[in-house]
């Protein structure tokens, strides 16, 4: 009887074990997830990015290019293709790229080293690694994990949830939270491959921006006609618009805007030059920093990016580094002055 009963028990033992065998469990994933950056030496990935900041959603088609051991070039152009920039690494040092303006923009930077990116495959494993607090869940075709993000210049999202294939453990999505877990950044992976054959000069710099010249036209000469103005959407407590001014410039209007309360600021915008095509690179002072539709550059007191053709500053002595940029990506409530 005590036979009978020890072989059933038996039994049950080894069907759970067997059952268990083809669920991997975090620290399995984890354990893959690293042995996966010691041998990827390359990739090339395409994805949308949706940002919701402003009044309405905006979408991006996201162009991804990595090899071994810090080359970048991520191409990002919205749907009518009216704002495309390029941000682009290599040993000369990091390249934003606007071709419809004519400009590039050179930074002595450690991007993308110094903080999340949400499009990047590497950045995202990064986060998952270093989160030893990270949520983590296994559904039929998906690891899903839910990890803290590093984005210094930008606490109002914290959280970040990422979603990777079982197959081959590439990403899927991604969504970056707010504190009460709203995603404000979404982004969707279409085509991720591994190990991917690039050109000898596929990164580099004179190609890049000739390629991307050709590819977007430059805006024509603009007309002195009206700007239309944007106004920031989130602003600091206790700190209101209380000033406004247009000006007429050479190459148009610039409309100035004074902020004022617990702290003050100016955001500066004017219709952007389109400069002479040259193969030489500004160098310009502070990092770059992803505002999810534009690239800026962000400084301890200032913080400049182009969109849609406009130029935009702000310059404050009070702002933080992280409000400076909570307020540039909300910066999309349209009047016409």
């Amino acid at each position: 009887m005590r036979k009978n009963l020890f072989r059933v028990l038996l039994g049950i033992m080894l069907l759970i074990a067997l059952a268990g065998c083809g669920t991997k469990s975090q620290g399995d994933v984890i354990k893959a997830l690293d042995e996966k950056m010691n041998d990827l030496t390359s990739y090339q990935a395409k994805a949308k990015l949706t940002l919701k900041t402003g009044t309405e959603p905006q979408v991006y088609d996201v162009e991804i290019w990595y090899k071994e051991p810090a080359y970048y070039r991520v191409s990002l152009k919205n749907a009518e293709k009216d704002q495309s920039q390029m941000i682009l690494r290599n040993d000369e040092g990091v390249f934003v790229i606007t071709p419809a303006l004519n400009k590039t923009f050179r930074f002595q930077s450690d991007w993308p080293k110094n903080s999340s990116q949400a499009y990047l495959y590497e950045s995202l494993i990064k986060d998952i690694l270093s989160d030893k607090k990270a949520n983590f869940k296994a559904t039929k075709d998906y690891y899903v994990f839910e990890t803290k993000t590093n984005y210094p210049n930008s606490k109002i999202i914290p959280r970040q949830e990422i979603k990777l294939s079982k197959k081959d453990l590439s990403p899927v999505s991604v969504k970056v939270m707010d504190p009460d877990m709203n995603a404000l950044l979404t982004v969707e992976f279409s085509k991720v491959e591994f190990n991917k054959k690039f050109d000898k000069d596929a990164f580099d710099t004179t190609k890049n921006m000739t390629g991307a010249r050709l590819e977007i036209p430059t805006m024509a000469k603009p007309k002195n006609e009206a700007l239309e103005v944007m106004y920031p959407v989130s602003l600091p407590e206790g700190v209101e618009q209380i000033d406004e001014k247009e000006v007429a410039t050479e190459n148009g209007k610039r409309m100035i805007m004074t902020f004022g309360g617990k702290k003050a600021f100016t955001l500066v915008q004017e219709t952007a030059r389109v400069l002479p095509a040259s193969n030489t690179a500004v160098l310009v002072n502070g990092e770059p920093v992803d505002l999810g539709f534009a690239v800026g550059a962000l400084t301890d007191h200032s913080l400049t990016w182009t969109y849609k053709g406009i130029e935009f500053m702000i310059a404050s002595n009070d702002l933080t580094r992280e409000e400076m940029v909570m307020i540039a990506r909300s910066v999309q409530g349209k009047a016409v002055k």
